[in-house]
Protein backbone atom coordinates (compact mmCIF):
# COMPACT_ATOMS: atom_id res chain seq x y z
CA UNK A 1 0.00 0.00 0.00
CA UNK A 2 2.89 2.37 0.67
CA UNK A 3 4.81 1.44 -2.50
CA UNK A 4 2.68 3.52 -4.95
CA UNK A 5 3.14 6.61 -2.78
CA UNK A 6 6.90 6.08 -2.57
CA UNK A 7 7.09 5.55 -6.33
CA UNK A 8 5.09 8.73 -6.99
CA UNK A 9 7.37 10.74 -4.69
CA UNK A 10 10.49 9.36 -6.38
CA UNK A 11 9.10 10.20 -9.84
CA UNK A 12 8.24 13.73 -8.72
CA UNK A 13 11.77 14.24 -7.37
CA UNK A 14 13.22 13.04 -10.68
CA UNK A 15 10.83 15.31 -12.58
CA UNK A 16 11.84 18.38 -10.57
CA UNK A 17 15.53 17.53 -11.09
CA UNK A 18 15.03 17.25 -14.86
CA UNK A 19 13.13 20.56 -14.94
CA UNK A 20 15.90 22.23 -12.95
CA UNK A 21 18.59 20.83 -15.26
CA UNK A 22 16.61 21.99 -18.31
CA UNK A 23 16.46 25.47 -16.80
CA UNK A 24 20.23 25.45 -16.27
CA UNK A 25 20.78 24.43 -19.91
CA UNK A 26 18.49 27.24 -21.11
CA UNK A 27 20.30 29.75 -18.87
CA UNK A 28 23.71 28.72 -20.23
CA UNK A 29 22.52 28.89 -23.84
CA UNK A 30 20.88 32.31 -23.38
CA UNK A 31 23.94 33.68 -21.59
CA UNK A 32 26.32 32.56 -24.38
CA UNK A 33 23.99 33.83 -27.09
CA UNK A 34 23.72 37.20 -25.34
CA UNK A 35 27.51 37.39 -25.09
CA UNK A 36 27.73 37.05 -28.89
CA UNK A 37 24.89 39.55 -29.44
CA UNK A 38 26.43 42.19 -27.16
CA UNK A 39 29.95 41.87 -28.61
CA UNK A 40 28.86 42.01 -32.26
CA UNK A 41 28.79 45.83 -32.37
CA UNK A 42 27.34 47.05 -35.65
CA UNK A 43 27.59 43.68 -37.43
CA UNK A 44 24.64 42.91 -39.67
CA UNK A 45 24.55 39.23 -38.76
CA UNK A 46 24.51 39.55 -34.97
CA UNK A 47 21.00 38.09 -34.58
CA UNK A 48 21.72 34.94 -36.57
CA UNK A 49 25.10 34.49 -34.90
CA UNK A 50 23.64 34.87 -31.39
CA UNK A 51 20.73 32.50 -32.07
CA UNK A 52 23.05 29.93 -33.67
CA UNK A 53 25.40 30.06 -30.65
CA UNK A 54 22.51 29.56 -28.21
CA UNK A 55 21.16 26.60 -30.18
CA UNK A 56 24.68 25.14 -30.42
CA UNK A 57 25.00 25.29 -26.61
CA UNK A 58 21.66 23.50 -26.18
CA UNK A 59 22.75 20.78 -28.60
CA UNK A 60 26.11 20.40 -26.84
CA UNK A 61 24.97 20.48 -23.22
CA UNK A 62 21.48 19.02 -23.09
CA UNK A 63 19.75 18.09 -26.35
CA UNK A 64 17.60 15.46 -24.66
CA UNK A 65 16.99 17.47 -21.49
CA UNK A 66 15.63 20.60 -23.20
CA UNK A 67 13.43 19.46 -26.08
CA UNK A 68 12.22 21.69 -28.89
CA UNK A 69 14.49 24.53 -27.79
CA UNK A 70 14.34 27.74 -29.81
CA UNK A 71 16.47 30.84 -29.45
CA UNK A 72 15.31 34.36 -30.30
CA UNK A 73 17.64 37.36 -30.31
CA UNK A 74 16.21 40.72 -29.29
CA UNK A 75 17.28 44.37 -29.26
CA UNK A 76 15.76 47.17 -27.17
CA UNK A 77 17.55 50.49 -27.56
CA UNK A 78 21.20 49.87 -26.69
CA UNK A 79 20.41 46.52 -25.05
CA UNK A 80 20.77 43.17 -26.83
CA UNK A 81 20.11 39.66 -25.66
CA UNK A 82 18.78 36.20 -26.36
CA UNK A 83 15.75 34.32 -25.06
CA UNK A 84 15.75 30.50 -25.10
CA UNK A 85 12.53 28.52 -24.74
CA UNK A 86 12.04 24.76 -24.60
CA UNK A 87 10.37 21.92 -22.73
CA UNK A 88 12.00 19.86 -20.01
CA UNK A 89 11.74 16.09 -20.26
CA UNK A 90 8.51 14.78 -18.79
CA UNK A 91 8.66 11.52 -16.80
CA UNK A 92 5.36 11.88 -14.91
CA UNK A 93 2.68 11.31 -17.56
CA UNK A 94 -0.29 12.77 -15.66
CA UNK A 95 1.16 16.26 -15.16
CA UNK A 96 0.33 18.94 -17.75
CA UNK A 97 3.10 19.48 -20.33
CA UNK A 98 2.82 23.26 -20.01
CA UNK A 99 4.20 22.99 -16.47
CA UNK A 100 7.60 21.98 -17.85
CA UNK A 101 8.15 24.86 -20.28
CA UNK A 102 11.48 26.55 -19.57
CA UNK A 103 12.33 30.10 -20.64
CA UNK A 104 15.59 31.93 -19.98
CA UNK A 105 16.56 35.40 -21.14
CA UNK A 106 19.88 37.21 -20.81
CA UNK A 107 20.99 40.54 -22.20
CA UNK A 108 22.85 43.74 -21.56
CA UNK A 109 24.28 46.84 -23.19
CA UNK A 110 26.04 46.55 -26.54
CA UNK A 111 29.80 46.50 -26.02
CA UNK A 112 31.68 49.09 -28.05
CA UNK A 113 34.84 51.17 -28.02
CA UNK A 114 34.47 54.73 -26.69
CA UNK A 115 37.46 57.01 -27.30
CA UNK A 116 38.92 59.13 -24.48
CA UNK A 117 38.10 62.38 -26.28
CA UNK A 118 34.45 62.16 -25.15
CA UNK A 119 32.98 61.37 -28.55
CA UNK A 120 30.62 58.46 -28.96
CA UNK A 121 32.42 55.68 -30.83
CA UNK A 122 29.36 53.43 -31.14
CA UNK A 123 27.08 53.62 -34.11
Amino acid sequence: MIMPVVLAVVLLVVQVALWFHGRQVADAAAREGARIARAAGTSESWQGDAEAKAEQIVRAVGPRVLQGATARAWERGDQRGVEVTGSAVQVVPLLPELAFTVTASFGGPVECFRPDDGSDGCQ
